[in-house]
């Protein structure tokens, strides 16, 4: 039987234009790739591969709801 879930992604580019993405709900759940079709792939992937660890930890993947991103201001 197959599930179908949705997860946040968090996507990033760092200054040489490399994409690094991350879901904050799947411990360990982390890529990165040079363009965004090929983060995407990727990210597929390791989620797919996350949340099967999860399931047979028997952890709940629907456990965690995802709220928001917020930018916090940080003075150093």
């Amino acid at each position: 039987m197959h599930m179908t879930l949705q997860f946040p992604v968090i996507v990033l580019q760092d200054q040489d234009g490399m994409f690094t993405a991350k879901v904050p709900t799947l411990r360990g759940c982390h890529t990165q790739a040079k363009t965004l079709p090929t983060l995407f792939k990727r990210m597929r992937e390791v989620i797919a591969l996350c949340a099967d660890v999860e399931k047979t930890k028997n952890h709940s993947l629907s456990s965690q709801k995802f709220v928001g991103l917020q930018h916090i201001e940080v003075e150093l």
